[in-house]
């Protein structure tokens, strides 16, 4: 059983940030305790590290992650041999080992070192570290015959050195080669390889990089428009229409200061989506007048300007030799490089070589992962009406990047991708309808009238209902054009659900539409129902909420043990209320005989085993429920609040169950990330029908 995973390369330049972060991305899946060890490290700040410790909230202590660095790695092995120094980098490896779960190794990069065999060190060191190695080969202006005969030499090199070799990587290979590569060397190689495309996104440096390394002054902008990636570089000095016939998207454009044309010229064009630009650099240490400014800025809000006092030629001199780099201030990169190494690794079988040892927590950030793999796994469209919102973009962008689906953005056209290029969000494929002028309008008003009239719903008026937008994404999911709708941020969660009960409905096995929302606590996954929609559901209902909740852990990996809570414990108490729960209880066993349920039960009885073992002992539920039901909407929505709030858990939901098709809610106080794990439960919803629990004893004789 693999408990470290080394990964390593054979020379400088092969762009590894991309595999270690996704090997990381992979670990913290399986298990809560992840160690980071970097046997050798240059002086300065380790950017990588420092992402990975953002990202993924990582305790370590960074004394502990760092072996030695480069000059007593070299002193050392100098005056002492390298057996030595690989005995002492041991046994500073050795603590991380035993304190955390896995440990992932940063093997050296080959930059500026003195060693001789770098190779041969990062074998020696991954064996006696008992790490399985990931070995990186660098594809970037290589030939594709060059880069085959590499990568089987750096196996071979590997394999023959003792190392274990879970899987190759080759890196920034020229997409217009990558099918050609993969295709030659899986037959060549006796393990998986994995050949991922150069990226021009992940090298572009950030225009914030760009600032520091020049040391401009910044002009206009905020910290959003200074996180963009620089693409491109366009040297203005001509008029402006040949200039905005130059313009490529994501483009930084480098003019004179005294141009104010240029500049008012390329930011109207940014504002109108066509293309958008990274931002401006103006040189010779001439800025517009202010009047030129406060335009500029009403033009295109947040985009940066930059001032240097060079001229052109030296400043394209250095800009030429940046490159970008992974680090906790380009979050965009990140999720990039995470959808690139998703989309291009199989993950899926890299994480069974891993096989990490496996752990019973499952911490928020684990659910969290698992969400995005799952809806990763089989492509669905989801619409989001409310396409000019700020967070839905943002979520939009990141979703985009980690490929978890397809997007459909309602809204007016213009006004979504001006906001979006204000934001520095490039929405590339993203489908962008406006509901007012679709072509869709008319069919969808016939549609909704017909569903409507029996409500007197005439198709003039109908034809007004379904330029709104949540109207018009839900009937979108009703057609198939999308596979589930997302919706809340900005509208009410009867905006957002009303369309649903109409258009689309509950599904035949359903008695009600009802919701969940999965509490992500430090150490497991708890699925509450209902706290969103049903104010005080009957016997019959909290069955049918019980049921479909135990559907709905199944499907996102909970295992379902229901219990019915109340005020009272067994046979402890009696009233309506208890009774109603009582019930509820024996319904589910009819209904479900498989299905592990206890009820009537507080909630301490159901989540911790002491108090279960003198009030219910033998119970199967008791001190270890997952799926708690409550008796009605109060005390569920306050309990889930209660719970988020004092508890620190984060609370994914609400998710409805019992709908046709799926179609969420969000809070108007979601999160970008909330957003991102709503969509992504909303396609795995939408990936196959939830299986239908087994009709009740009345519903049998009924249909007999």
């Amino acid at each position: 059983m693999t408990r470290s995973v080394y990964v390593t390369g054979i020379d400088r330049g092969d762009g590894r940030q991309v595999v270690e972060l996704g090997v990381m991305e992979l670990l913290t899946r399986q298990v809560d305790r992840v160690g980071v060890f970097r046997p050798l490290v240059h002086d300065g700040p380790d950017r990588l590290f420092e992402l990975l410790r953002a990202r993924y909230r990582l305790t370590q202590d960074p004394a502990t992650v760092y072996g030695m660095d480069y000059q007593e790695a070299s002193a050392l092995q100098a005056d002492r041999g390298t057996d030595e120094l690989v005995s002492t980098l041991v046994d500073r490896f050795l603590p991380v080992a035993r304190e955390y779960d896995v440990v992932l190794v940063l093997g050296t990069d080959y930059a500026d070192t003195q060693f001789p065999d770098e190779l041969s060190l990062n074998a020696r060191l991954a064996n006696e570290f008992g790490a399985s190695v990931i070995p990186v080969v660098g594809g970037r202006k290589q030939t594709s015959e060059s880069v085959r005969d590499e990568t089987r030499n750096a196996y071979r090199a590997y394999h023959t050195l003792g190392c274990d070799v879970l899987a190759m990587v080759v890196n920034r290979v020229a997409r217009e080669d990558r099918d050609e590569i993969a295709e030659r060397l899986a037959p060549r190689l006796p393990v998986p390889c994995y050949v991922v495309p150069d990226e021009p996104a992940l090298a572009a440096p950030t225009v914030a990089q760009i600032a520091h390394t020049l040391g401009a002054k910044v002009v206009l902008g905020d910290d959003s428009g200074l996180a963009r990636d620089a693409l491109d570089f366009v040297f203005g000095g001509a008029m402006l229409p040949n200039l905005l016939a130059a313009l490529t998207p994501g483009c930084l454009v480098i003019t004179p200061g005294d141009r104010a044309d240029l500049v008012v010229g390329t930011l109207a064009a940014h504002s109108a989506g066509t293309p958008p630009i990274a931002g401006v650099l103006l040189t010779l240490d001439e800025v517009p007048a202010d009047r030129v400014l406060t335009l500029a800025a009403r033009l295109a809000p947040g985009t940066p300007v930059l001032s240097v006092p060079g001229n052109s030629f030296p400043t394209a001199e250095q800009l030429f030799s940046l490159e970008g780099k992974l680090n906790a201030a380009t979050p965009r990169k990140a999720e990039t490089a995470l959808g690139l190494f998703e989309r291009y690794a199989d993950t899926v079988e890299l994480t069974r070589r891993v096989s990490a040892p496996s752990s019973d927590r499952v911490t928020p950030m684990m659910f969290e992962h698992k969400l995005l793999e799952q809806a990763r796994s089989d492509l669905r469209r989801v619409v989001l009406p409310e396409g000019d919102e700020e967070r839905v973009l943002r979520a939009a962008e990141v979703l985009m990047r980690r490929g978890v689906c397809d997007l459909t953005l309602l809204g007016p056209v213009d006004r979504i991708r001006k906001h979006a290029a204000d934001l520095g969000i490039a929405l590339g494929d993203t489908q962008l309808i406006d509901p007012a002028a679709s072509e869709l309008r008319d069919a969808f008003a016939e549609k909704y009238a017909a569903l409507r009239a029996h409500r007197g719903v005439s198709l003039e008026l109908a034809y007004d209902v379904v330029s709104d937008v949540n109207y018009f994404g839900t009937l979108m999911v009703q057609e198939g054009l999308a596979d589930g709708m997302v919706s809340g941020s900005v509208h009410s969660t009867a905006a957002t659900i009303r369309p649903a009960f109409e258009i689309i409905k509950t599904r035949q096995d359903a008695s009600i539409v009802s919701s969940v929302f999965f509490m992500c606590l430090a150490d497991r996954v708890l699925v509450y129902g209902d706290c969103a929609v049903n104010p005080d559901p009957d016997a019959e209902q909290l069955a049918d909420i019980a049921v479909q909740s135990a559907v709905t852990a199944a499907r996102f990996g909970v295992e379902p043990r229901i219990a019915m809570l109340s005020y009272s414990t067994g046979t402890s108490g009696s009233g309506a209320d208890v009774d109603k729960v009582r019930e509820a209880t024996e319904l589910v066993r009819a209904r479900r005989p498989d299905l592990r349920v206890e009820g009537p039960i507080q909630y301490d009885a159901a989540v911790e085993p002491s108090v279960a073992a003198t009030k219910l002992p033998g119970s199967e539920v008791a001190g270890q429920a997952t799926v708690l039901v409550f008796p009605d909407l109060n005390t569920g929505n306050n309990t889930y609040k209660a719970v988020q709030r004092s508890a620190g858990a984060v609370a994914v939901g609400p998710v409805l169950q019992g709908l046709r098709k799926p179609v969420n809610d969000l809070s108007r106080g979601a999160l970008v990330q909330d957003i991102v794990n709503t969509v992504a439960i909303t396609a795995i919803q939408a990936q196959s029908p939830a299986p239908a629990p087994s009709p009740a004893p009345s519903q049998k004789a009924a249909s007999q």
